[in-house]
């Protein structure tokens, strides 16, 4: 199965509940074709058809990718130093 890079993956996510806020505030034809626009995205890039199924995948791929704070503390010190 394809996976989604996480980076993009947050984004996707971020933007739905930015523009879902929008258009429950607004109503207007723009804000739901915003919405629709940025649904049918995240339906297509975790391979779902449903905005719900959407959502759980893209959260359990998420989850099983670890964030870059924890892979550089897993990594050990940097071999660069700085020096003032």
């Amino acid at each position: 199965m394809l996976m989604a890079n996480p980076a993009t993956l947050r984004n996707l996510v971020k933007r739905y509940e930015t523009l879902r806020r929008a258009h429950a505030r607004l109503g207007t034809s723009e804000s739901n074709r915003h919405l629709e626009d940025i649904s049918y995205t995240l339906c297509v890039t975790t391979g779902t058809r449903t905005v719900a199924d959407a959502l759980t995948a893209a959260e359990a791929q998420l989850r099983a990718v670890p964030s870059a704070a924890s892979v550089l503390s897993a990594a050990g010190p940097s071999e660069v130093q700085l020096t003032a």
